[in-house]
């Protein structure tokens, strides 16, 4: 689990500067049977735009790099 952690982690922080460029960022809240629990900070917070970053941006990344991951949520 902390290994699946680290690399969540240091993805995120790939990520992190063009949210940040928008006036967004994401901050990790959990992560809990291959869910990655998210919250969308600033400008990200209520996009009208955050489900397409989320969902074909962040958790296809994730998908994609991380094993275990099934799944990228916001709360």
């Amino acid at each position: 689990m902390d290994e699946m952690r680290t690399q969540v982690e240091s993805l995120i922080h790939k990520i992190r500067p063009y949210l940040q460029r928008d006036g967004g960022d994401i901050e990790i809240v959990n992560i809990e049977d291959g869910i990655v629990y998210v919250k969308m900070l600033g400008q990200c917070d209520g996009c009208f735009a955050l489900d397409v970053t989320l969902k074909q941006g962040i958790e296809t990344m994730l998908l994609e790099n991380v094993p275990g991951v099934i799944a990228v949520v916001t709360v």
